[in-house]
């Protein structure tokens, strides 16, 4: 077969734009072409057709093809189709499966129109009758590579895309979960000056209630004392009969019995509400929100008070092992929100079963240590890395916000320290807050508010 060869091509890269001083090789510049055919004349016909414009790399048959392909990328293939061994369709078939990015062109004797429109229908850019045309072949084969650079572009502009939503989407994830901790921090804020307020206007009711009750427990006394005298004098006739009818009805001996016990509760409910409320102001300290000396030790027992019905039931036993803090510079009221959160979830941890929750106090350098340990479920590996995300719960819907152990860690990161977690599934777990005894804190960007935030229900 004669094919006329006399007439350039120009080069496919020709339009690759190369910077000042840089310098590229031929194969780097030309697009890589495998011609396959079983007749070496119009391999090379081919080969001859094309070399000016591209790095072309010749086969004689499917096998050594698909050879060639495995050791190399193409990103053309020209084809015969009626080869001994796999024909070109079988050829067109698995580059299309296996190099969807290599481009391929049919070439065959045979024209039969089904013939070209199955190829096509199969993945082929284009069929092409033999003997060909030069100057159709160079066109046919410029334009297959130009729709391959379209397809590979596309397909990377749709990848680019499709990341970039995904950033968006993770971005505006992000800001819906600030937004939305900034507004429950707001919340609970409010809350805790709500909370503060009314425990100092029940302050002074309850004072005088209780002052009260101790006048009146006196007062009762003497009565009493008056009365047993009068019982003492042995009244007679109508006068005793009278009085005697008056105390059954009244029931006389109950009732002093009876009073004495009832005042005795009052004042057993009044001294209850009055350390209620001076546990609820000590915790809230709005009156002390200021940056100042604080116990570590008096925080905590005024959270446990505070928390005494997860630990009143007789099922979760709270044990204490003190040592000897120096008071620290710090956020009393952030402080505390810390301790609330900790040993509810340490108390949640063990009530189903019933435990001990441990809190332990200690120095380690210049650090003071909290450690906050249950023999609870624990938590699981894969959990544990994710505990302090905001949001990130384990209860069941509507039972808790996921942000009181986000909140803790930023309180406690504000005070320059920093809290561990270790547990061990079926043992238990323990949270070491760790704090330098001087505190430089850092600044609040309204996030953390230094009245109680967050939420104490959110345990693991």
């Amino acid at each position: 077969m004669e094919i006329n060869v006399a007439q350039t091509v120009p080069s496919f890269s020709a339009n690759i734009p190369v910077a000042a001083g840089e310098v590229f090789s031929a194969e780097e510049q030309l697009a890589r072409v495998l011609i396959v055919d079983d007749s070496i004349v119009v391999r090379r016909s081919f080969s001859k057709i094309l070399a000016s414009g591209y790095d072309c790399v010749e086969a004689e048959s499917a096998i050594e093809a698909l050879s060639r392909l495995r050791e190399s990328h193409f990103d053309l293939v020209i084809t015969d189709i009626m080869m001994p061994g796999l024909s070109g369709i079988e050829l067109l078939r698995k580059v299309i499966e296996t190099y969807p990015d290599t481009a391929v062109l049919v070439v065959s004797g045979v024209d039969r129109p089904q013939r070209a429109l199955d190829a096509v229908r199969l993945g082929a850019f284009d069929y092409l009758i033999k003997p060909c045309d030069p100057a159709v072949l160079q066109l046919t084969v410029e334009r297959a590579l130009e729709r391959r650079t379209l397809i590979e572009n596309a397909r990377q502009y749709k990848r680019d895309l499709e990341e970039r939503n995904e950033e968006l989407l993770r971005g505006k994830r992000q800001l819906e979960r600030l937004q939305a901790q900034i507004v429950h921090s707001e919340k609970m804020a409010s809350l805790g000056q709500l909370a503060a307020g009314i425990a100092h206007e029940l302050n002074n009711p309850v004072g005088f209630v209780y002052g009260n009750l101790e006048l009146l427990e006196a007062c009762l006394r003497d009565i009493f004392k008056l009365l047993r005298f009068y019982d003492d004098q042995g009244l007679t006739g109508e006068v005793a009969e009278q009085a005697g009818k008056i105390k059954q009805e009244i029931r006389y001996e109950q009732t002093l019995s009876d009073l004495s016990s009832i005042v005795s509760d009052c004042r057993d409910g009044a001294e209850r509400v009055r350390d209620i409320v001076q546990n609820l102001r000590t915790f809230s300290r709005l009156d002390e929100a200021e940056f100042k000396t604080t116990d570590i030790h008096e925080g905590l027992e005024s959270t446990i008070r505070l928390l005494s019905r997860y630990f009143s039931g007789g099922n979760v036993r709270l044990l204490r092992d003190y040592g000897d803090l120096p008071t620290v510079e710090a956020f009393a009221a952030q402080l505390n929100q810390v301790w609330a959160n900790l040993l509810v979830n340490a108390a949640q941890a063990v009530s189903a079963k019933g435990g001990e929750v441990t809190v332990k106090t200690y120095t380690e350098d210049d650090m003071i240590v909290v450690a906050v340990s249950d023999n609870g479920v624990g938590i699981p590996p894969d959990v544990l890395p994710r505990i302090f995300d905001p949001f990130f719960t384990t209860k069941a819907v509507g039972d808790g916000t996921g942000l009181g152990l986000s909140i803790s860690f930023g309180i406690v990161e504000r005070h320059g320290g920093r809290i561990e977690m270790t547990s061990t599934p079926g043992a238990g777990t323990t949270a070491y807050v760790k704090l330098p005894k001087i505190v430089q804190p850092k600044p609040n960007n309204g996030i953390f508010s230094e009245t109680i935030t967050g939420d104490p229900s959110n345990e693991i």
